[in-house]
């Protein structure tokens, strides 16, 4: 793993399901290169402290969405499929935004706050 991979698991979903959503993050965000080798499940359960079972699970699971790819006995690689990896990125774009749009809209915020809370922050960021 990149960073040393230590990572806080949270009781609000499978543990499976956050790696999954680990490794999601890492491909959108550039950190695993397409056709990089990804760590053996057994690597992955020792280096999270986890089951095998549910690094296995979280594996069979990024491969039937597309992110990995085993070939034989070779270390499972990131897809090389530049379409799935736009795709990701849409994805998790569109989860943040509906979890951000939900609080604006909750909190009363107007349509134009929004869009001008977003465009000083993206300004400010720059």
């Amino acid at each position: 793993m990149k960073g040393g991979g230590t990572m806080e698991f949270n009781r609000r979903s499978p543990v499976y399901e956050q790696i999954v959503h680990y490794f999601k993050e890492q491909i959108a965000a550039g950190n695993y290169l397409p056709g990089t080798e990804i760590p053996s499940r057994r690597d992955l359960a020792a280096q999270f402290k986890i089951n095998p079972n549910t690094a296995q699970r979280a594996y069979k699971e990024m491969e039937e969405q597309g992110l990995i790819y085993t070939e034989g006995n070779s270390p499972s690689k990131i897809t090389e499929d530049a379409l799935t990896v736009k795709k990701l990125r849409i994805e998790l774009i569109d989860s943040a935004l509906n979890d951000f749009l939900s609080v604006a809209k909750h909190l009363g915020l107007t349509s134009d706050e929004i869009s001008e809370l977003i465009q000083n922050r993206y300004e400010k960021e720059d």
